[in-house]
């Protein structure tokens, strides 16, 4: 109990909030909004047995740049589970264009995902008492992913206060914070730039070479340079082509 007092007082005055943290541009922005917004943030990211595990240092960059105070990485091996191309030996796709990404959901889709994520920073949410959590799940450029919709984000947070002791007595409200659903990648990127984003920090490729470089052709890496396109500015992650 200790912990739980010491961490819910707030000398700063502002509201704390959970930030699911991956060191992608989405989660970046997310974080940012967060920031600008007033909100106190502590950041949450996970070693879920990913290929793309330069994630992890990106996310602790962005936690750095953005003076984050405390940043934890939890260790989930959803490789054991596998069934997804990010945590599995299959394939992840290439050269697709993103009429094709949003006819299905792809193989980089990985089972209960945000699921289990989300239920992790329910869990620390109450302990800290920081009711906000936010997370940058994205209902247009979103690959097909069905843990990225509106519907399920409500659904969820309505689970949530039904869950939580403290929810349940009064004491809080969980509310999940989407701040990206409905925006194009441009328009994130756009405002990531407003807000003073360093994108040269951010991670997106799904298959990375050991020496961190973008592949530059896979499903995220696509919408993501697409979305520098539109929104008029230069991608400064490294591809090993573009």
């Amino acid at each position: 109990m200790t912990e739980r007092k010491n961490l819910s007082s707030n000398k700063t005055g502002r509201k704390k909030a959970v930030v699911l943290t991956s060191g992608g541009l989405d989660s970046t922005t997310t974080l940012a909004i967060a920031l600008s917004d007033g909100f106190e943030c502590i950041c949450l990211s996970f070693q879920y047995g990913q290929r793309h595990h330069v994630e992890i240092a990106a996310a602790q960059r962005v936690a750095a740049a953005m003076n984050i105070a405390r940043h934890e990485i939890i260790p989930v091996d959803l490789g054991r589970v596998g069934g997804s191309a990010l945590t599995a030996d299959i394939d992840v796709p290439a050269g697709r264009d993103p009429e094709t990404m949003a006819a299905g959901i792809p193989v980089t889709y990985v089972p209960a995902r945000n699921t289990i994520f989300l239920s992790y920073a329910l869990a620390w949410a109450e302990v800290l008492c920081a009711p906000d959590i936010f997370i940058g799940v994205n209902a247009v450029d979103y690959s097909g992913y069905p843990d990225c919709r509106p519907e399920y984000i409500a659904a969820f947070e309505q689970m949530a206060n039904l869950a939580l002791r403290d929810a349940v007595e009064g004491r809080i409200t969980i509310r999940i914070h989407t701040p990206l659903l409905h925006m194009s990648k441009a328009d994130i990127i756009r405002t990531g730039i407003r807000l003073g984003v360093d994108y040269g920090l951010t991670h997106s490729c799904y298959n990375p070479r050991q020496d961190g470089l973008a592949c530059g052709v896979c499903d995220s890496c696509i919408l993501r340079l697409n979305g520098f396109n539109e929104a008029g500015a230069a991608d400064p992650a490294r591809y090993v082509s573009r």
